[in-house]
């Protein structure tokens, strides 16, 4: 985990960081918003923490920033402002989290931890290649702006070639593993249903995603990348 801090108290930014690399956790200090943006930019953080009151810019109005052009990055407002007012803002802003000055420090790690797994947990949930996106948790497939319709074994196939993008497969892994069949010689089930899925996610787009491996079984990969 690396966190961003940004916070315009010196004395609470200072034990904010020390209390997290206390914990193994590495942590980075922007005093205003305008250094903050420029961390976030050249950096790679996993989760910020924000105060409200910040020079220059207001944490609402950051947080806000935050969610335009970091859209995945987790954000825990840390204020004093405890009115249901300012949390509905915060949340309204686009804040996952909202803690109020002050607090004790291990709910702050709680509330961590608990924000990198919610989010860990949606990133995986999702596969993604080109601009193909298969949602793992409720079974969605959209390629760029169009919604896709699969079967239930379509969808198999589909989900196992993005697992293993990048890889050779052969027919007998792939009958094994999606339909958790012995491999047939005299079977074309793979490639039967391989050509369906071609028509449905490669046909009408570009760059095709399955391509055959002459010999040995297919790859799923874009080669334009």
């Amino acid at each position: 985990m690396k966190v961003l801090i940004v916070e315009d108290e010196l004395k609470v930014a200072s034990f904010l960081k020390n209390g997290l690399e206390d914990y193994g956790i590495e942590a980075a200090v922007a005093l205003d918003a305008t250094l903050a943006q420029r961390l976030l930019a050249a950096g790679d953080y996993s989760t910020v923490i924000l105060d409200v009151n910040l020079p220059e810019m207001s944490g609402f109005e950051l947080c806000r920033y935050i969610r335009q052009r970091h859209e995945r990055l987790p954000v825990l407002m840390l204020t004093a402002m405890a009115s249901t007012d300012h949390k509905l803002k915060g949340f309204d802003a686009g804040a996952d989290d909202y803690l109020v000055k002050p607090f004790a420090f291990e709910e702050l790690l709680a509330r961590l931890r608990a924000l990198q797994r919610r989010y860990t947990l949606t990133e995986e949930s999702v596969l993604k290649v080109a601009d193909l996106e298969l949602n793992s948790n409720s079974k969605l497939v959209k390629r760029g702006d169009r919604a896709i319709h699969l079967t239930a074994r379509e969808l198999a196939l589909l989900e196992y070639f993005m697992q293993n993008q990048g890889r050779a497969l052969t027919r007998q892994e792939i009958v094994g593993k999606v339909w958790d069949l012995s491999f047939d010689t005299g079977t074309n089930v793979v490639d039967v249903y391989v050509n369906y899925l071609r028509k449905k996610i490669d046909h009408d787009f570009s760059p095709k995603l399955i391509h055959t491996l002459n010999g040995i079984g297919y790859i799923f990969q874009n080669r334009e990348a």
